[in-house]
């Protein structure tokens, strides 16, 4: 290969490294911005990286040959980074001595200032003046000629790189585990690539031209080369500082991050310099070639890293020890949303609608003062909100006498107004002989004055039926998920904070607790409605009550990790310190309350059914209810106070004195 030939590829070579510089150098930098820029070490990296940006930046222009003045533009901007590196490592340097718990008592913060300062001199007198760099050459590749103050910047150079050096070497010394260490040792080893990587190696050549041009092309693509991998390699222990997120999770998000980002511009780079230049492949023009084949290679690596992405994440970063991070990220493909609960219903209730032959079918969940509807299909007649009517919430009742005035029993169904209904019950039942409430209904409209299924029709009606009631009873548990994850919530980003601070060095506290939810005015609401779901429900699963120190004592005390389970102990417990001694009664004044509390949120049962047990209309039931439930909320605030040793049940005195008033 001839000389002019081999110097044309080390130039290709040399325009594709740079660009690729220019392009992993903005793509780190963009990450940087990206996170936490209050971070100091986050700061002083970007402008680092910003420094590194512009020299390449500068280069990639240069290399497309600007001619006359602008030659010298360009050769002269770039030094505004070339200035600017040294001033800008010492800085990091100093971040991270910080970081480890060691701050500038002010003496390193003024050299910072003071480096800032000769950085901006020098970039003054490279743009206005020929002390520093004066041209560009004559002959040669495109270059300035160093100025009689040029070993000043390279004093300057030495002397900060030496000193940053120290810095990360002390900050090193100052890490606590070895994660952090091992990670600043990585740091400490490319610390320096960035102000040898734009050291401006032509002006050590005063004449160029031959040989010399393809050995300065030579040392230039190596020193590119080994700038682009430390630059890489320097992402990595950088981008732990300022974040709070688990390492597992830095890891998976920086190496998504570069494979999408700089290794698909980089490859696209090379597509488009490199196919043009050949001027015939398989017959066809490169330049014609080139847009078909960049769009190619864009799809193939796309592809490619939905493939490999999962596997190098397993072999990297989620290795033994974080099985469980890797199925909780799987989690949510598993979940049961509202959202998807409603279309899956939609399409359960249209496939009994085609197989009884009827226009409307719903599925509602039962409350205390009738039915909520939770999806349809067809047009609910005569209107949603005729599913309000009290009557509704007897359907849990066990007696006939017991049903509302328009419902009427017919073996397993009930028929109301026109629509035949059918319960639907849980899979698992209360313990020590409760029962559970049912969890809603499921109704089709009447196409007969009773149900006149066929055998096929009443086969296949309960199968689905029991579909319906399986995805409302997965989408209760579920919800019991999703309560358990909010209320990790707080203490998890509390947790990260905490990792955050103390990753390098630092020890933080844990922010006090306050009482803004006992003091709340909706204190009793709150307790209001978690009784009303007690057996499951979106008003348990996202209590405010679930924030109690109580709460959280008794959900680690039962090696649980449940916290909506553990509410319903404390709302249990609450209502047990009500309950009097002596031979339990229905009629007396002091159990009144207790037993309101009992049977109707403990064992599920309806007013009606209580009110006639208690003999006592349901006017002056719901008046005494109200009563019991701010006697219970009264309760868990003295047992939140008191949390080490709950306060003692209510006097038999009080709650008389509480009933008769």
């Amino acid at each position: 290969m001839k000389s002019s030939e081999v110097l044309a590829v080390l130039e290709l070579i040399n325009e594709t490294l740079t660009a690729t510089i220019v392009i992993v150098t903005v793509s780190i930098l963009l990450y940087n911005l990206a996170r936490d820029t209050q971070d100091r070490v986050t700061r002083a990296s970007s402008v680092v990286l910003f420094c590194v940006f512009i020299v390449f930046l500068a280069d990639v222009l240069i290399s497309l040959d600007p001619g006359g003045s602008y030659l010298e533009v360009w050769l002269r901007f770039q030094w505004i980074g070339i200035a600017f590196v040294p001033a800008a490592l010492f800085h990091l340097s100093d971040a991270l001595l910080a970081t480890t718990g060691r701050p500038s008592r002010g003496r390193r913060w003024l050299v910072v200032r003071i480096a800032y300062a000769i950085a901006a001199l020098l970039t003054g007198l490279a743009l206005f003046s020929d002390s520093l760099i004066h041209g560009p050459a004559e002959t040669g590749a495109p270059r300035m000629i160093s100025g009689p103050t040029f070993p000043v910047y390279v004093a300057f150079l030495l002397v900060l790189a030496l000193v940053s050096m120290i810095n990360v070497i002390r900050a090193r010394r100052r890490c606590l585990t070895r994660y952090t260490q091992r990670r600043m040792t990585y740091l400490l080893s490319v610390f320096l690539a960035p102000a040898w990587g734009v050291f401006p190696y032509s002006l050590l050549f005063q004449r160029l031209g031959g040989e010399q041009d393809t050995l300065l092309l030579v040392i230039v693509n190596l020193a590119n080369l080994l700038v682009m991998m430390m630059l890489i390699f320097l992402a990595y222990p950088l981008s732990f500082f300022g974040s709070e997120k688990p390492d597992r999770v830095v890891k998976a998000r920086l190496l998504e991050f570069m494979l999408r980002g700089p290794l698909t511009a980089a490859a696209l780079l090379a597509v488009v310099l490199f196919v043009p230049r050949a001027s015939n492949v398989l017959g066809l023009d490169g330049d014609a070639l080139m847009p078909f084949a960049a769009v190619g290679v864009l799809l193939f690596l796309q592809w490619s890293i939905t493939l490999l992405l999962p596997v190098l994440q397993r072999v990297l970063i989620y290795t033994q020890d974080q099985r469980q991070a890797e199925w909780i990220q799987r989690l949510s493909d598993r979940l049961l949303t509202e959202a998807d609960a409603s279309q899956l219903l939609e399409s359960i209730l249209a496939a009994i609608c085609d197989n009884l032959r009827v226009p409307t079918a719903f599925v509602a969940r039962i409350e205390a003062d009738g039915a909520q509807l939770v999806q349809v299909a067809g047009s609910l007649v005569p209107s949603p909100e005729a599913l309000t009517a009290p009557e509704l919430s007897t359907l849990g009742a066990s007696g006939e006498d017991q049903l509302g005035e328009n419902i009427k029993r017919i073996g397993d169904f009930f028929v109301w107004r026109s629509y035949w209904l059918v319960p639907l019950h849980y899979h698992r039942r209360g313990q020590n002989g409760v029962t559970v409430p049912i969890l809603g209904i499921l109704g089709v409209w009447a196409r007969a004055p009773e149900p006149d299924f066929t055998e096929d029709e009443e086969e296949i009606f309960h199968a689905l039926a029991a579909q319906v009631g399986r995805v409302l009873e997965d989408v209760q548990h579920q919800s019991e998920v999703f309560a358990l994850l909010e209320g990790l919530a707080p203490q998890l980003d509390m947790m990260q904070q905490l990792r955050g601070v103390s990753r390098y060095g630092h020890v933080a506290q844990a922010p006090p607790a306050t009482d803004e939810l006992l003091a709340d005015p909706q204190f009793s609401d709150h307790v209001k409605d978690a009784l009303r779901d007690y057996w499951g429900g979106p008003r348990l699963t996202d209590s405010e009550l679930l924030k109690l120190n109580i709460v959280w004592r008794e959900m680690e005390g039962a090696n649980d990790n449940n916290p909506v389970r553990a509410l319903r102990t404390v709302l249990t417990q609450a209502i047990e310190n009500l309950k009097p001694e002596g031979q339990r009664s229905l009629t007396t004044t002091e159990w009144i309350l207790y037993n309101i509390l009992e049977m109707r949120f403990l064992q599920g049962r309806k007013v009606r059914d209580v009110a006639l047990r208690l003999a006592m209309s349901e006017s002056d039931l719901y008046r005494k209810q109200r009563i019991a439930i701010e006697e219970v909320a009264r309760q868990i605030a003295e047992m939140e106070r008191n949390s080490t040793s709950p306060s003692p049940a209510s006097s038999n005195g009080d709650i008389v004195h509480a009933v008769e008033h």
